[in-house]
């Protein structure tokens, strides 16, 4: 299996509705989004999968030598290998992708955020810049997108943040900052037992408002002379707020279900925002 083949099984096999925006793209725009995908995919695995927090710190320091490696022209992993070729053509830098592993490396040792702030910095690591290189990708002019980009990938990682309660809990993973759980009166131990409650849905229906409030934010950033080129990362607004509204709908019911859109929707909603435009 060569380098390209490796990145398109892992940004496929792992069903994520970023995939349906890849489709839509230039061929060698698309090559480098999923290469850029496939990395982030390796590095979040590592924390995921890796359950002794020794060895994924131990794992995590490879990928930051790897990285040196690769920007140095000595890349051996499928992933480097895959992105590394396309560095250049779109001027992806070093410190994003170290930024992701910070961000990463965050879950290994905290599992509780005592405010928003401290939340958005950590959406900031392991999502805006994301978001960040994304946008170099799909083909950024001007350099008020890059603020559009970090405030899109905030409000997609709060999105993935209400989806995953349950399953971050089950983790011992709380992402709801600590104070706002005071505010809502929702202990700690509710959630990571999963109890569902009206002060649970309150709580929740604050932390939805705000995202709404992110992905509002991000679409009055983006300036006009670039949203044609940002199609994939607004089709990507398109589906997860799409999924967003269908949390909402199913009155928060998060703490024991994973609330997601059938692949045909999110091929629909994707193709919506390339052919019409419009979410």
């Amino acid at each position: 299996m060569n380098p390209q083949q490796y990145v398109q099984e892992k940004a496929a096999a792992s069903g994520s509705s970023f995939y349906y925006a890849f489709l839509f793209m230039p061929e060698q725009r698309r090559q480098a989004i999923t290469a850029f995908y496939a990395f982030c995919r390796e590095i979040d695995d590592v924390v995921d999968e890796v359950t002794d927090p020794g060895v994924a710190h131990t794992k995590l320091a490879w990928w930051r030598s790897e990285l040196s490696k690769a920007f140095a022209g000595e890349a051996s992993h499928p992933v480097t290998k895959a992105l590394i070729p396309h560095v250049q053509a779109f001027g992806i830098p070093e410190a994003p992708l170290r930024s992701v592993i910070d961000g990463c490396e965050m879950d290994l040792s905290q599992t509780r955020y005592l405010d928003y702030p401290n939340l958005q910095r950590y959406c900031h690591l392991v999502a805006g810049v994301v978001g960040e290189v994304a946008a170099r990708i799909f083909g950024q002019t001007q350099s008020a997108t890059t603020d559009y980009a970090h405030k899109l990938g905030q409000a997609l990682q709060l999105t993935n943040i209400l989806r995953d309660v349950g399953e971050d809990a089950m983790r011992g993973r709380i992402y709801l900052p600590v104070n706002e759980l005071q505010q809502f009166d929702v202990k700690a131990n509710e959630i990571l037992e999963r109890k569902h409650s009206d002060r649970f849905v309150a709580l929740m229906r604050f932390q939805s408002e705000r995202a709404h409030g992110l992905y509002d934010e991000a679409l009055a950033l983006l300036p006009a002379e670039d949203r044609r080129a940002q199609k994939p990362g607004l089709m990507m607004a398109s589906i997860y707020r799409t999924l967003l509204r269908e949390i909402e709908r199913d009155n928060f019911q998060v703490l024991h279900q994973r609330v997601a859109l059938t692949p045909l929707r999110k091929f629909w909603l994707a193709w919506k925002m390339q052919a019409l435009g419009r979410m």
